[in-house]
């Protein structure tokens, strides 16, 4: 939520949905990051377009008072509910058949 306004915070997600999906378009890879905790990782973790998320300083700061075990355990079941909805992906977004998202095969074969 954008400082208490769930209007501001669903066209400030709308404009990231938009980004990732032109991005990807545009044949790059999507990284997120930069102020992401467990509920906005679980989020934008959910976007297939998002190939890395950058989030080793809130990692960090979370297990100076919960351990770093901890922390990437709890970061990684985030992420892992975030991805639930791409079954048959893997968690940077590569089909399981050995395809891309945008459907082009990994080894170069359309």
């Amino acid at each position: 939520m954008v400082d208490g306004h769930p209007a501001k915070a669903e066209a400030e997600w709308q404009r990231i949905v938009a980004g990732a999906a032109l991005a990807r378009s545009a044949g790059l890879e999507v990284h997120a990051g930069h102020g992401l905790d467990y509920a906005t990782a679980e989020k934008i973790a959910g976007l297939p377009e998002i190939a890395e998320l950058n989030i080793g300083y809130y990692m960090i700061g979370e297990a100076l008072f919960v351990g770093l075990g901890e922390t990437v355990r709890a970061m990684r079941a985030a992420m892992d509910r975030g991805r639930k909805d791409l079954a048959g992906k893997d968690l940077a977004g590569k089909d399981l058949a050995g395809k891309d998202l945008a459907g082009k095969d990994l080894a170069g074969k359309p």
